[in-house]
């Protein structure tokens, strides 16, 4: 538990799930944007999920919803939200210029102890932090969609953030319950997303050229590669997929790597390839027709609720 305020700017649906992960650890939460009415709904949503999820026996944290609630409050003024904040996490929309302006105004307001995060999945931190007066105490911390439920924080640092910045991001998310991975510096798409668009890249071959149906490239992660990946990672895997560990794995197979690899072709260009989309997403809205994503959402949340609890027996 900690009574140590920390700020968050944005209040959709990532920056809530901030909110209720800070909440849950006992610090105080302050939640910046720029309207009142936006603010309104964040906090009634807030307390209805809260409740729900205590509800469900699916609160994280020590303390009761109502006193997690209790813990949250708003603010339309960036130097309040700036004030004893130990730190900020950045939720705003991914536009660069959004981000640029948002963290030329925060350089002036900050001193020398608060941290800022951004959460975004898209930019580098040198990309909106080069030139600030602040910049060493500034980084990404990018959760995995939904936050709330998938542990994994990716902290990376731009070239100038401080050893002492990324360190106490790292304490932080452990403290809240998080499990960060630091990137030793940074890099377009960071490692989520780059072992993500690895696999998203080749299913979307596969189906555009008619060897799976989207059921089956899917069912291919959800029904074998996913299970093992539940506990183990890919490296690990190999480790134990061979009488001698990982060395012994790819003196078997990596000529067979190689071979396979090589006939992946050209990276395809998801958003132009009109005809493969437009059949993907066929095939996707059959499955799960638009209007039913919500529930499909909730079915993915208390799954993943589930998992994590499971998992817990193995760590």
């Amino acid at each position: 538990m900690s009574s140590q305020k920390i700020g968050i700017v944005g209040s959709g649906l990532i920056g809530r799930a901030w909110a209720m992960l800070f909440a849950a650890a006992g610090y105080r939460v302050q939640m910046y944007d720029i309207l009142n009415t936006q603010l309104t709904t964040t906090l009634q949503e807030l307390e209805k999920e809260l409740h729900r999820l205590e509800e469900k026996g699916s609160l994280r944290g020590k303390i009761k919803a109502a006193e997690q609630f209790a813990l949250i409050e708003v603010t339309t003024k960036l130097e309040e939200l700036v004030k004893d904040a130990v730190y900020i996490q950045e939720c705003v929309p991914e536009v660069l210029q959004l981000k640029q302006s948002l963290y030329t105004q925060l350089d002036d307001l900050l001193d020398d102890k608060t941290v800022v995060a951004s959460s975004t999945s898209t930019f580098m931190p040198s990309r909106y932090s080069e030139g600030l007066k602040r910049k060493e105490q500034m980084l990404v911390a990018h959760p995995l969609n939904p936050p709330y439920y998938i542990p994994l924080v990716e902290i990376v640092p731009a070239p100038w953030t401080s050893k002492e910045a990324v360190d106490r991001t790292k304490a932080l998310m452990l403290n809240i319950g998080q499990r960060p991975v630091t990137l030793n510096r940074e890099i377009e798409g960071f490692a989520t997303n780059r072992i993500q668009y690895a696999i998203l890249n080749e299913v979307w071959r596969l189906v555009g050229s008619g060897i799976l149906t989207v059921a089956d490239v899917d069912r291919v992660l959800s029904q074998g590669l996913g299970l093992r990946y539940g506990l183990l990672g890919s490296l690990e895997t190999a480790h134990l997929n061979a009488p001698g560990g990982v060395a012994d794995y790819f003196q078997r197979f990596g000529g067979e790597i190689s071979a396979v690899s090589a006939t992946y072709g050209a990276t395809p260009n998801t958003r132009e390839d009109a005809v493969t989309l437009a059949e993907i997403a066929r095939q996707c809205e059959e499955q799960v027709p638009i209007e039913t994503l919500g529930e499909r959402r909730a079915v993915r949340d208390e799954f993943l609720t589930q998992l994590a609890k499971l998992k817990k027996q193995f760590e």
